[in-house]
């Protein structure tokens, strides 16, 4: 997602991520892969809990998935991802286009 973080934010559109992991491996992913986007920590899981991806197979953890959020706070585009595939910077773009 970080090669795409600019061409996301020349559309206007902010980017964040949101972990169920511990603070120190949160640190780490981002320092290891130079991630200069919000790498936010919910280790209470209540944000992955309102929008819905909880892994069903392990509750501690959650599903990958991307959301793009308009203008008025409303889900545009929701896309539930596994982890081999992921949306990328490319489809994200080509939404924020749609809107």
């Amino acid at each position: 997602m970080q090669t795409g973080y600019e061409d996301i934010r020349t559309e206007g559109a902010a980017l964040i991520a949101i972990s169920a992991d511990p603070l120190t491996v949160v640190d780490s992913t981002r320092k290891s892969l130079e991630i200069t986007y919000p790498l936010l920590v919910d280790k209470d899981r209540k944000v992955i809990a309102a929008y819905n991806v909880i892994d069903p197979s392990d509750p501690d953890i959650a599903r990958p998935a991307t959301y793009i959020i308009n203008q008025e706070g409303r889900v545009a585009s929701k896309f539930l991802d596994n982890l081999g595939g992921r949306v990328g910077p490319d489809h994200i773009l080509a939404e924020l286009n749609e809107l």
